[in-house]
């Protein structure tokens, strides 16, 4: 099952065992159950510390299996055979399991020890999904710590007939005792604020005890990670507040033009952002969405950053990167069935569609490349382009109309979607050239049509473009005074991650030159 490259690479890891574990296989006669068995049994053999037993209970998934503590309640499941995008998390149980210790905050994990009551997380998720991992992650990790919560991942192409019964039209899916919890990607610091609903007033008290900093990042994006790691290097108290870490490159599947790395995958790059600017001294505060910018009220003066849980920042030099985010069509229908048959990641839920019929909006090199993701997995694609003609790259171009089970439909404009009241059934758009009005019947629509940026909060404080962009300078400086701006958030020409650091790093220059020129270190603006 595991060739000699990963059976070596994780035979390393196992090494790392301190507590002896016992794999639990639930198998079927299928070839899929075959598969699963192989894999178990590869694993087995690379520690002593490890067991395996078959156990085919009638009630559990097949195939599926559990990593158990040996003589404790210890333990996580899988009912997928978790290669891909998942075969770290596999990496992960067997060790968190077999007693190596996880990172994670020692606060934060105690919140998790001290959660009460018993929780049965189901997630559903695919292995070609970059978003599922941390989800998964997080979830075996909290019920490492806490053994009254229990996780099992599932494949939803591996268990088709569940995820249509259950109605799952998106991953990750989770469920907690058999009722809908929550969708996308999630970190065991969201989870914990649904699941402890005190964590929230907590962290916007001890946000109002900080001190006033030097230099404030407000988003964990490329441009973020860029713009705390040079002000933190200058030895000025630095802090970064995001909504996540990371930002719109953890939706990012494949990076193969960041000069220097021929090939990475956005969430192992968010990773490695978080990583290096912890290296520093910087003040990382996730989970805190900005809704508020208060100018100083006096040159050199201290600008207020207001957060949505009631409390605010304080610094005397504020970076905004806070990205972008997929652009929706806006039509009826749209946000009633989003995560129902409306998807904005292909890589993500495909798998979830295969054999039924789906349509991708916009024409550019995002919706081709889409178009022809989809089409190696569900029975027929219907490309939908505004324009009169596509605007993705010729190759990819001649890709797409090679491709028997694609449709190209432009000079359309998308009007609404239709549903069932449970799932989407259909869209109707309207034909720009004789305005006719048609009907697609379909079981999903994947928007495609470019990205926003997260600036409406912004609105009437600092100069904005036309199209809702922070305008800056070639400093990075806004209308604001002390304000900079770098990343998809501006009037920067290219969103590309390569250009967001740069960005991120000449504003935290320009930045820490406004400081010099300008007042007397935070603490002592902050007394006056």
């Amino acid at each position: 099952m595991l060739d000699d490259k990963l059976k070596t690479q994780l035979k390393a890891y196992l090494e790392k065992l301190v507590q002896p574990i016992e794999l639990v296989a639930s198998l079927d006669d299928g070839d899929k159950s075959r598969e699963l068995d192989a894999l178990l049994h590869d694993i087995a053999s690379m520690s002593e510390k490890i067991t395996l037993r078959r156990d085919d209970n009638a009630d559990a998934r097949k195939p599926s299996f559990a990593i158990n503590r040996a003589g404790t309640d210890v333990g996580v499941s899988f009912a997928a055979i978790p290669m891909g995008h998942e075969f770290t998390s596999l990496v992960l149980a067997l060790l968190w399991v077999g007693g190596h210790p996880p990172k994670i905050d020692e606060e934060l994990a105690n919140q998790v020890r001290d959660l009460e009551g018993e929780y049965r997380f189901e997630t559903f998720m695919s292995l070609s999904c970059q978003s599922c991992p941390d989800t998964v992650q997080a979830l075996n990790l909290m019920s490492v710590l806490n053994p009254n919560i229990h996780h099992v991942a599932i494949d939803g192409a591996l268990f088709q007939s569940e995820v249509e019964a259950r109605e799952i039209m998106s991953v990750p899916t989770v469920l907690l005792n058999g009722e809908a919890f929550d969708t996308g990607r999630m970190t065991v610091e969201q989870i914990i604020a649904k699941l402890d609903t005190g964590a929230g007033a907590r962290a916007a008290e001890q946000i109002k005890a900080k001190e006033a900093f030097d230099m404030l990042v407000i988003g964990g994006g490329p441009a973020g990670a860029s713009a705390a790691v040079y002000a933190a290097r200058k030895g000025i108290r630095t802090g970064i507040a995001a909504e996540r870490f990371g930002g719109q490159v953890l939706d990012t599947m494949a990076i193969e033009n960041f000069i220097s790395v021929q090939y990475t995958e956005g969430p192992k790059m968010a990773t490695a952002l978080e990583q290096h600017v912890r290296e520093y001294d910087v003040d990382i505060m996730n989970l805190q969405r900005a809704t508020k910018l208060i100018a100083a009220k006096e040159p050199g003066g201290l600008v207020e950053v207001q957060l949505e849980n009631g409390a605010s920042l304080k610094s005397r030099s504020v970076i905004l990167s806070t990205g972008a985010r997929w652009r929706q069509m806006g039509v009826p229908g749209e946000e009633r069935y989003r995560n129902k048959g409306v998807a904005y990641c292909p890589h993500c839920d495909g798998p979830l569609y295969k054999g039924k019929r789906v349509a991708v909006i916009g024409g550019g090199n995002s919706g081709v490349e889409a178009a022809i993701d989809l089409a190696g997995i569900v029975r027929h694609v219907t490309l939908v382009e505004f324009d009169s003609r596509l605007r993705a790259d010729e190759v990819l171009q001649r890709k797409l109309r090679s491709l028997p089970n694609v449709d190209i439909i432009v000079s359309a404009q998308s009007t609404e979607v239709l549903g069932d009241g449970q799932k989407v059934t259909g869209l109707v758009y309207t034909d720009r050239e004789n305005g006719g009005s048609h009907n697609v019947d379909l079981d999903g629509i994947f928007v495609q049509i470019g990205l926003l940026p997260n600036t409406e909060w912004l609105k009437g404080d600092i100069e904005l473009s036309p199209r809702g962009e922070i305008v800056i300078d070639e400093r990075g400086a806004t209308s604001m005074p002390g304000v900079f701006a770098a990343g998809d958030a501006t009037t920067v020409p290219y969103k590309q991650i390569v250009i967001a650091m740069g960005a991120g790093s000449t504003a935290a220059l320009s930045a820490f030159d406004h400081l010099i020129r300008t007042s007397a270190p935070a603490q002592q603006a902050q007394a006056a």
